[in-house]
């Protein structure tokens, strides 16, 4: 008795078994497609729009190729909104690897499996609410009639306080209203995309290697310097990628908190959104993609990236 002819679904299957690279081909097709189209070439239209112009008389977009909007980017007040937030994306870039180093060797190396998972969980538990809510929740804490206002008050070092904020250019009216508070929010909201990337890769370096600079004479804070740290640099890479990139593109942060001036998230939706000079507001964005992409350059030209 013959046996049943095989069904179309088990003759592709083995057709696909013996053909990996066309399986492989198929499970990519899709994402591919998605990325091409839909990503790379929002980001081609995107460059192309920062080469058209904005007619002064009419309003109107005119679709010819020049550099007028890159002319008006270079201009004073549009070079100063890139350089403000590119010193603050630095700043939270640098205040977030600094926090993270410690309390991610805490979590990955000083910490019981039951802690560890604590502490991830709490390092993940602002991200389970709203990024709105937190943001205007800070400008509360901020404010001057705010909580941390209130502590400042009950342990008698409002003076403190009040130094700091006739700092120049850091300080303002209160912390809800100045370039300090505004660095505090963004490094409450973007802090866990440090850690997470900076704890997994000090859990990934062997215990032996510690144990081997110890018997060496080296003293903690030697080994941390010059057996940790550098493994873990891929990791802070890693995580800055996330801080620094979120922090350049970020309007919601610099319109609730600080004292009006502009970032370039808040930049591209007034030239886009208000003025409808859609050219500029495109040249704006191609600023922090061309940022990116020399610090990656950079980061990669290191070595950074070959531990990821």
């Amino acid at each position: 008795m013959n046996a049943s002819a095989p069904s179309p679904g088990h003759r592709l299957s083995g057709y696909l078994y013996m053909h990996p690279k066309v399986m492989l081909l198929l499970l990519l097709t899709p994402p591919m497609l998605w990325l091409g189209i839909v990503y790379l070439g929002s980001l081609l239209s995107l460059l192309l729009q920062s080469f058209f112009r904005l007619d002064d008389f009419s309003g109107l977009v005119v679709r010819e190729l020049s550099l007028s909007s890159y002319a008006q980017l270079l201009t004073r007040p549009n070079l100063e909104i890139v350089l403000r937030t590119t010193l603050m994306a630095t700043a939270v870039t640098l205040a977030s690897a600094l926090l993270a180093l410690p309390l991610g060797y805490t979590i990955a190396r000083l910490s019981g499996p039951r802690l560890r998972t604590v502490m991830i969980l709490l390092v993940l538990l602002p991200l389970w609410s709203s990024y709105i809510v937190r943001v205007f929740s800070w400008k509360l804490i901020l404010a001057k009639e705010g909580i941390l206002n209130w502590l400042f008050e009950a342990v008698q070092l409002t003076w403190l306080l009040e130094a700091v904020l006739r700092i120049p250019v850091i300080g303002g009216s209160s912390l809800s209203f100045s370039y300090l508070g505004a660095f505090i929010v963004f490094l409450y909201i973007w802090l866990p995309y440090m850690i997470l990337p900076v704890t997994a890769a000090l859990e990934r370096i062997p215990q032996s290697l510690l144990e081997a600079s110890a018997d060496l004479g080296a003293r903690p804070f030697a080994t941390f310097r010059r057996t940790v740290l550098p493994l873990a640099m891929p990791g802070v890479v890693a995580g800055s990628i996330f801080t620094f990139s979120l922090t350049l593109g970020d309007y919601i942060i610099p319109g609730a908190i600080g004292n009006s001036s502009f970032f370039i998230g808040q930049a591209v939706l007034s030239h886009q959104g208000t003025a409808g000079n859609i050219p500029l507001a495109a040249a704006f964005t191609v600023v922090p993609i061309a940022i990116m992409a020399l610090y990656l350059a950079v980061a990669r030209r290191l070595g950074a990236f070959d531990a990821l």
